[in-house]
């Protein structure tokens, strides 16, 4: 127990979930940490909003830990939470068709009191290629956006959080043939929406100005002066 609560890492799954079904903290956050990016991804890729896919993972992991105990790694827990996740996901849309109404007639709003996970990174060094990476990374989201859901949450699995096809089948009950036609599927859409964009992206290719061409121009200023 004692090398749990130091280094949680370096337990097999299984006792991982032992010690998180006894409430440990530290056995909760590491299986959260571990699994927080595939998971915000899956979310978002059913509905399509960086804040509502929080809150599915919020829902999913209080129904998941809530329930720990059920677990019988019959699947992997990775397996097992992404389930959860995409039926949690699942509800919410059905939900934004038919919103419940109380009693009072009166449609509840949504609660935002959120866990925000926190983005790795640093502070990027050349401010011009990242912008440039950000437009790009913002382009793509937008074109994995407009894909039908169901291709969208393929490619994100098979794709994004490279799951294989057999545990991207699993957790969405297909077979795995559909699997591989919907992710082929989602690939030619996909090159076909950044294909009527590229033109533009390529304008933007190989930034040299701002910050990297001020610190060069000082460069060649500071060593011309030195010359004399």
């Amino acid at each position: 127990m004692s090398q749990a609560l130091h280094d949680p890492g370096r337990l097999a799954e299984a006792d991982l979930v032992q010690l998180a079904i006894l409430k440990d903290k530290t056995a909760i956050r590491s299986i959260i940490r571990q699994h927080n990016r595939r998971l915000f991804r899956v979310a978002r890729s059913i509905v399509s909003d960086d804040g509502e896919a929080e809150d599915v993972l919020q829902e999913s992991y209080l129904r998941a830990f809530q329930s720990l105990h059920s677990f019988r790694a019959q699947s992997t827990l990775s397996t097992w939470l992404t389930r959860i996740v995409v039926n949690e996901a699942l509800q919410r849309l059905r939900r934004r068709v038919e919103p419940p109404i109380d009693a009072a007639g009166v449609a509840p709003r949504l609660p935002h009191n959120v866990v925000h996970f926190p983005l790795g990174g640093h502070n990027p060094v050349d401010p011009e290629r990242t912008l440039a990476q950000r437009q790009l990374s913002q382009l793509l989201e937008r074109a994995i956006d407009a894909l039908p859901a169901d291709f969208r949450t393929v490619l994100v699995a098979r794709v994004l959080e490279d799951m294989s096809v057999e545990e991207t089948a699993a957790f969405l009950d297909l077979r795995p043939e559909t699997v591989k036609t919907r992710l082929h599927r989602a690939r030619r859409l996909l090159k076909e929406a950044l294909a009527e964009h590229i033109d533009a992206l390529l304008g933007d290719a190989f930034p040299f100005d701002g910050h990297r061409c001020e610190r060069l121009t000082n460069a060649v200023v500071d060593r011309l002066t030195k010359m004399g």
